[in-house]
């Protein structure tokens, strides 16, 4: 039996052979790995796209690891002037990995500074008072931008961008798979029925499906256990106070009060205690993609057929909770 480890994090993929799910991504990833390796050159230049939460810094680690290369990695607000960028960019030398996560948070005058040193493989230090600008060259390197906007990103930088990889939200049995994976790499032992519940309740997105896991294996422990079931997944879901598709309180709540009727987003606002755009971009997406809620033509919110089933099922659940 493997050594058992206790956070979910404790393992990561190491090969594109373990990642799983985002089968196109992967297939371009493959063929651009294999590509460069045949000519002896670096990865090209790569934007990952996506939601948060689906394993876009993952990949870009495992490439690091494909080409053998040194990674270097920063999140975009990170770099606050230009002598933070070319520290970044002089410290990396020829095939290594830079990642830029959350690089719509890169300022337009550092994006600019960033596609011109690709450009020219070097960058410009302006000199001091009396004494001509210094050029450095630079490493011939790959950069990968993570990023949850690209149309936050230049179109320039965009365009310098020689792979495009999108990103999607999981499939539940992709989930369940990834589940799985990592709980036998961590030494945990799961019952095989709880991985699909876990899935239903993550959103398609691992990072959430393996955050519950690691709840459910923390009440476990609390309880003095070594095998994870699902009462331990019911506790786990008790004090995060999430249901069976994952809504957390203020998603619960929402649906509660549009299972009065039809009602307008500022009004909505007002009761749940939030701004307008915080739910518009937090709080409203997933339940549309979950088929919960829609919009009509007057931009009304209204719950769906499957939205009122599951609003009237939550009501019940809070009822006979109650009365027990």
């Amino acid at each position: 039996m493997s050594e058992q480890k206790n956070e979910i994090n404790d393992v990561a993929p190491s090969s594109i052979r373990h990642l799983i799910g985002q089968r196109g991504v992967i297939d371009q990833v493959a063929v651009a790995l294999d590509a460069a390796q045949m000519d002896g050159k670096k990865l090209e230049h790569s934007l990952l796209l996506g939601p948060p939460g689906l394993g876009k810094s993952a990949l870009a680690a495992v490439l690091a690891r494909e080409m053998a290369t040194e990674f270097h990695e920063v999140l975009g607000q990170a770099i606050a002037s230009q002598a933070d960028l070319h520290a970044l960019l002089l410290t990396a030398k020829n095939r290594d990995v830079i990642h830029i996560d959350e690089a719509h948070e890169l300022g337009k005058p550092f994006q600019t500074a960033l596609y011109l040193a690709l450009d020219k493989r070097k960058i410009v230090l302006s000199g001091s008072k009396g004494n001509a600008p210094q050029s450095l060259p630079l490493a011939d390197f790959t950069v990968l931008l993570s990023t949850t906007d690209e149309y936050s990103l230049l179109l320039p930088l965009r365009d310098r961008m020689r792979l495009v990889l999108r990103f999607d939200y999981y499939s539940t049995s992709d989930l369940v798979t990834l589940l799985g994976q990592r709980a036998k790499s961590l030494g945990w032992e799961v019952h095989d029925e709880l991985l699909p519940l876990i899935a239903q309740r993550s959103r398609g997105t691992p990072r959430l499906a393996l955050r519950l896991l690691q709840s459910c294996r923390r009440v476990c422990r609390s309880q003095g256990e070594s095998v994870i079931t699902l009462s331990h997944l019911t506790r786990a879901c008790e004090l995060e106070q999430i249901d069976s598709l994952g809504l957390g309180p203020m998603e619960q709540k929402y649906l509660r009060i549009l299972a009065d009727g039809n009602s307008r987003l500022n009004v909505i606002a007002s009761m749940l205690g939030l701004p307008s755009r915080t739910i518009a971009e937090v709080t409203e997406p997933f339940l549309i993609r979950a088929g919960l809620l829609v919009k009509d033509d007057q931009g009304r919110r209204q719950l769906t057929a499957l939205g009122r089933t599951h609003a009237a099922h939550d009501d019940t659940t809070d009822a006979e909770e109650t009365q027990s």
